[in-house]
């Protein structure tokens, strides 16, 4: 039996972009929101290091140089209007999330402490800055808890542990939602005005990642199925600094108090290419490097992996501590107490008195679904899709462009939620509820009855195990086109392989087995996407490096690529769809392209 219900306002995903939404939308409008998880273990509380505010407080700053790291660090991709809006807008989030209780760090006058950040720079690029506000290495964690907190106190509604399959759009309107309880496996379809999509990332088509195993993008894909686009979908950052294998995130907080890239050598390797921001350079740029060093064989002990090492006297030794100031043990175990308690846990290695192997890390999706500043979901030729909404990592506004910089990932979920959210509360004032489909469940339905009474000769940890191989293997830091043409053929062998599914489970309760299923094929169609759109674009540019086209091109690709399903009927993972790619041009305010040195 499928359940209904009617809001105002639905807002899918509970992380810090679905929160903040749900936090200024509940002002004016009834919200509901629709979570695959318990709000408070969203992905956002792993975000570690800090958020970007050019407050100024520790030292002279300014949105406009925040805007311009942002668009230099995005190797020119980003749209610079949307950079200037979410590094001004930055400022006043920032202490709006402050003013909510959160408990940031503080000097010793009360402002905000602020620590350095990969990338982020004083002046246009002249030295580096301090602008990531921080509270210690949680501050992701922090901001969840704080929102989630003022939402439970303005009353929104929750329907936590509900798996979002599908999105009803029709005549180019929103009309809502369709969810699986996963206590029960009911089907309930979400009537509204206006549905924002927060659901985060899809770093699982990789194997070596930070992200959750929920990580999936199953809202994403259903906007791509419904036949909307998706944006620069090749453009995946891996972070430089994963644990070793495990893909677990060391943050670049680490790097912001001093720690350093070491090779096998003991050399401080990144001195020698990046000479001005050095380790703390962008993160495409320190994936690079690092696997520059494997290659020249200079990894650890002849291995895919380099240290980085924050112990105090290698810190002090090279003067790369905060300001170029002597750090002690104790202030590293105050500043940064997961980071040291995961080498801990994870390695065996105590990082006061051992370097720590890392390896870039499948990190951050900078394309997903198209938006405009407010939110507002982009179809062709960037006309809106009434009532439907998208921020953070599953949206490109795009500030990121080709490459994020580090703690901007919290700035674009407050900042955009934020924007979103005001502006759906603004449109369900006015706008109607457009009728629902009467057909409105039955693909999902169709999905998971398929799925569950599937008795073919194929398990889904399998064909997950084999996409996450061809991603990590042929689309990973370097590329090239003969191996992402094996990725793209892989995957679509894996799609044929997906529909002659076995599934033990065929009941209903807590059926973790179907839902996992039906999120492998959701992946399937982002893995074959996101490889598709590596190999369309024939350049160099940001997290995209390509051996056999390794320069930027900006004649022919200073456009943001455009990935539309062309067939399928809604289905999932369908075998014989086609994608047709068109380009749109960059947004330039006042900043030209220009080769980016450090």
């Amino acid at each position: 039996m499928t359940q209904h219900h009617q809001f105002d306002a639905v807002i899918v995903g509970a992380g810090g972009a679905g929160l903040m939404a749900a936090l200024h939308a509940s002002k004016t409008a009834n919200v509901a929101v629709v979570t695959k998880l318990y709000p408070t273990r969203s992905h956002t509380g792993a975000a570690q290091g800090g958020i970007a505010a050019a407050l100024g407080n520790m030292e002279p700053d300014s949105w406009e140089w925040h805007a311009y790291d942002t668009i230099k660090g995005g190797d020119y991709l980003v749209d610079q209007d949307a950079a200037e809006f979410m590094a001004k807008d930055a400022i006043d989030a920032v202490l709006e999330l402050e003013h909510m209780g959160l408990p940031f760090d503080r000097t010793p006058e009360g402002k905000i402490e602020q620590r350095r950040f990969g990338g982020h720079t004083a002046n246009y690029g002249e030295k580096p800055v301090m602008r990531a506000c921080k509270a210690a290495d949680r501050t992701g964690h922090m901001i969840l808890q704080t929102l989630y907190q003022n939402c439970i106190k303005q009353k929104v509604n929750f329907f936590n542990e509900y798996f979002v399959t599908d999105i009803i759009v029709q005549d180019n309107v929103c009309r809502g939602i369709v969810a699986i309880n996963v206590a029960d496996s009911e089907v309930h379809v979400f009537h509204a005005k206006a549905v924002m999509i927060a659901s985060g990332g899809f770093g699982k088509m990789f194997k070596v990642s930070s992200n959750a195993h929920t990580l999936t993008g199953d809202p994403v894909a259903a906007i791509y199925r419904r036949g909307l686009p998706l944006e620069d979908m090749e453009f995946f950052q891996f972070h430089p600094t994963g644990i070793y294998k495990l893909g677990i995130l060391l943050s670049e907080a680490a790097r912001g108090e001093g720690a350093i890239f070491i090779n096998d050598k003991g050399e401080r390797f990144m001195e020698r290419y990046m000479p001005t921001l050095k380790d703390l350079a962008p993160r495409d740029i320190c994936s690079r490097y690092i696997y520059e060093e494997v290659r020249a064989g200079r990894g650890i002990g002849g291995k895919d992996y380099v240290y980085m090492d924050f112990r105090p006297e290698v810190i002090n030794k090279h003067k790369s501590g905060p300001g170029g100031k002597e750090v002690t043990r104790e202030h590293l175990e105050k500043a940064l107490p997961d980071i040291i308690e995961f080498a801990r846990v994870y390695l065996g290695v105590d990082p006061m008195t051992q370097p720590v192997p890392i390896q870039p890390t499948a990190h951050y999706a900078m394309g997903g679904i198209p938006t405009d500043v407010d939110g507002c979901v982009l179809a062709d030729n960037n006309k809106i899709v009434s009532g439907l909404y998208a921020a953070g990592e599953c949206a490109c506004v795009s500030v990121h462009g080709a490459n994020r910089l580090g703690t901007n990932s919290l700035v674009d979920i407050v900042v955009f939620g934020r924007r979103g959210g005001k502006h759906l509360a603004a449109y369900c004032k006015s706008a109607n509820f457009a009728p629902l489909p009467a057909s409105a469940a039955n693909d999902t339905i169709g999905e998971f009855d398929r799925i569950r009474a599937s008795k073919g000769t194929e398990r889904a940890a399998n064909i997950r195990n084999d996409m996450q191989n061809l991603m990590t293997n042929y689309v990973g830091v370097f590329r090239n086109g003969p191996d992402m043409q094996k990725a793209v053929d892989g995957i679509r062998e894996l799609k044929k392989r997906f529909k002659n599914l076995k599934v033990d489970d065929t009941g209903k309760i807590f059926n973790t087995d179907v839902l996992e299923s039906f999120e492998l094929g959701c992946l399937l169609d982002l893995a074959e996407v996101t490889a598709a759109a590596a190999l369309n674009r024939t350049e160099t540019r940001g997290g995209h490096a390509r051996e056999d086209y390794d320069k930027r091109d900006d004649v022919n690709w200073l456009n943001h690529s455009m990935a539309y399903r062309t067939d399928g009927k809604g289905d999932v993972a369908v075998t014989d769809c086609s994608i047709r790619f068109e380009k749109k041009p960059v947004v330039i305010t006042k900043y030209q392209p220009k080769e980016r040195k450090y």
